[in-house]
């Protein structure tokens, strides 16, 4: 990989780590808690424009995945590429729009069965799977396609052509955005004289595996009277943040240069979507930090550039307040925390659904998926959890869990029907 971040392992192409959070005030699609503003909008959806960013042969498929060692077995067909822009909400129910990647089969088949894919943190909006010219971004979506499913990737809000900053960790706007990522994709495809099977299969990864189960929770809810929930894969997610994840940061057991850039994006995220963490950066960032770090996630700055300007420790970064802050959580953070863990103790799936994780993820670390599966089955759900070996990819474990889970999802889904 480059070191711009997508944002991952220092040197190693790719996306992250995590779960995502939520704001307080907001729950998941569906939720009756939600604003009226966002369960009222009726253009949710809405096609605003679409782009063809160009068609492979599955020939050529097979030796692009194939160059930055994704797996090509599952590739049958090839494929027609699209960003779609298209009209949803913000975290405050607010009118906004969105863009993502659609890759759509070449194989002639009218009724397309439909996968959405959630990506991992990035931090630049060029490295959405829309916009991204690399494999890593829009790799998974192909491998979808290619295999004959519709493949829906969501940029979520502020990636890609979304304006604004992205509001990371926040489950509730990546839901969403996923959802009506989907509602893009049927319209579009009805005009090109195809259609959508209404049975979605959701994954994701990193960050966007507790998306892809934001979603898949919307869905079993009945957000929407065209599409349900069929099946749900997540990757290497970082469901449990507070009880896994942080602890793990703040040990030291993760890489520590993405555990500054991890707890860098997180608070200031957080404070940009639910305020109260802090009014000047300077109370939880040291400086030189402190005068750039919110600049570093708006969206605007390289994934290289914002590596480079912060520091390789915690220790460095962070203030005795910022420390406490994490090892303490109160008030918006706390609460913010408690709905992040959500997507998986708050709901009981009822469609098939298997864990994907890695061993020693040097990312989000390994202990996320454990609890997660935990709280299923405290629910009365023994899901299956799928190791998906030793593979690694830029130097990342984490990273690799990515290429070898979609392998291995891609898979999966093939076979339900």
């Amino acid at each position: 990989m480059t070191r711009r971040l997508k944002i991952a392992a220092v040197g190693a192409a790719g996306a992250a780590i995590l779960a995502a959070g939520a704001a307080p005030a907001l729950a998941y699609e569906g939720a009756k808690d939600r604003p009226a503003a966002t369960q009222q909008h009726t253009a949710r959806g809405q096609l605003v424009s679409a782009r063809h960013l160009g068609a492979r042969s599955a020939e050529e498929v097979r030796a692009w995945l194939a160059s930055e060692d994704f797996d090509a077995s599952s590739v049958r067909y090839g494929v027609d590429s699209y960003r779609l822009v298209y009209r949803t909400v913000d975290a405050h129910g607010r009118a906004t729009v969105a863009s993502g990647l659609l890759v759509l089969p070449r194989n002639g088949v009218h009724k397309l069965r439909i996968v959405s894919y959630t990506h991992g943190t990035t931090s630049y909006k060029a490295d959405a799977p829309s916009m991204a010219q690399d494999v890593w971004g829009p790799g998974p979506a192909v491998t979808y396609g290619s295999a004959g499913f519709a493949a829906a990737a969501p940029d979520y809000l502020g990636l890609g052509e979304g304006p604004g900053a992205h509001p990371w960790k926040d489950v509730p706007t990546e839901t969403s955005a996923s959802l009506d990522m989907l509602r893009a994709a049927r319209q579009f495809t009805l005009g090109q004289h195809r259609a959508l099977d209404g049975r979605v299969l959701v994954t994701g990864f990193s960050q966007g595996a507790s998306s892809a189960l934001g979603l898949a929770r919307a869905l079993q809810d009945g957000a929407d009277p065209h599409f349900r929930l069929r099946a749900v894969a997540p990757i290497s997610g970082g469901y449990d943040f507070r009880g896994a994840e942080l602890p793990a940061l703040l040990n030291g057991d993760l890489d520590p240069k993405l555990s500054v850039a991890y707890v860098s994006y997180l608070l200031t995220s957080w404070n940009r979507i639910h305020g109260g963490i802090y009014e000047k950066p300077s109370e939880l960032f040291r400086e030189p930090y402190a005068s750039h770090v919110e600049k570093y996630f708006d969206g605007t700055t390289p994934g290289e550039v914002m590596m480079k300007g912060l520091p390789g420790t915690l220790k460095e970064l962070l203030t005795p307040r910022g420390f406490e802050v994490l090892r303490h959580p109160s008030g918006t953070f706390a609460e913010a925390l408690r709905v992040d863990g959500e997507v998986c103790t708050a709901w009981t799936p009822r469609a098939p659904l298997r864990l994907y994780k890695i061993t020693n993820d040097d990312q989000a670390v390994t202990a996320n998926t454990d609890h997660c599966a935990a709280a299923f089955r405290a629910r009365g759900l023994d899901v299956p959890v799928v190791d998906v070996g030793d593979k690694v990819y830029g130097g990342s474990r984490h990273l690799g869990s990515n290429v070898a889970g979609t392998a291995m999802v891609v898979r999966w889904f093939a076979g339900l029907r």
